[in-house]
């Protein structure tokens, strides 16, 4: 009897024993650094996304073509003079076209203030100038008369007399732009050609 209790007494210290050691489960403290990390890769992703679709949707630059070089006024009024030609049949229309054409060259060409002016101050002031000879004023007087003319007395002139208007436009680009003005005149270039002669001294001079 005695050693059925002592075993009792026995298996239940064991027990005991055997309780203590198993330990209960302790829950981790929670950690929000995942989601913190989790949330700043999606921002990432997010903004990367955006960022592509925005660099989609930007128009390619196209490469820079090389600039021409600006037309000099002397091509540029004969091509406007030539433009004037299909329009003959129409004076008025024709007359304002070479009218403009030869005020804006003699702007271009001379910075002479022609196209805001009327005919008689722009005369006035060509007066003073000394880019134009005599004979290039009286030109130019005679272009601008017969053209307001027809622009302001309504006058009708043939298609022919149209044509010498025409013809007297050009002729005053043809004298005034650059490369005829600049260019040096046949006796400037025969005394450049010409040998200057040396003096000859005497030998008895020289003895």
């Amino acid at each position: 009897m005695e050693a059925t209790n002592a075993a009792l007494v026995l298996s239940a210290s064991e027990n005991q024993t055997d309780i203590h050691d198993i330990r209960p489960l302790v829950e981790a403290p929670f950690s929000w650094a995942w989601l913190w990390w989790c949330l700043l890769a999606a921002a990432l992703l997010s903004l990367f996304y955006w960022g592509f679709l925005h660099w989609k949707k930007q128009p390619k630059q196209q490469p820079k073509q090389p600039t021409a070089p600006p037309e000099p006024p002397h091509e540029r009024a004969r091509r406007l003079l030539e433009n004037a030609l299909a329009h003959l049949h129409h004076p008025e229309r024709f007359c304002v076209m070479v009218s403009d054409a030869i005020r804006r060259y003699l702007e271009e060409r001379f910075r002479l203030r022609a196209p805001e002016r009327t005919t008689e101050e722009f005369l006035e002031e060509l007066q003073e100038s000394r880019h134009l000879s005599k004979d290039q004023k009286r030109l130019l007087a005679d272009f601008l008369a017969e053209c307001d003319l027809v622009k302001f007395a309504k006058s009708e002139p043939e298609a022919y007399e149209l044509k010498k208007l025409h013809e007297s436009a050009l002729r005053l680009v043809r004298e005034t732009e650059p490369a005829l003005m600049e260019a040096p005149t046949d006796e400037e270039t025969t005394a450049t050609a010409r040998p200057t002669k040396t003096a000859r001294i005497p030998t008895s001079a020289v003895n």
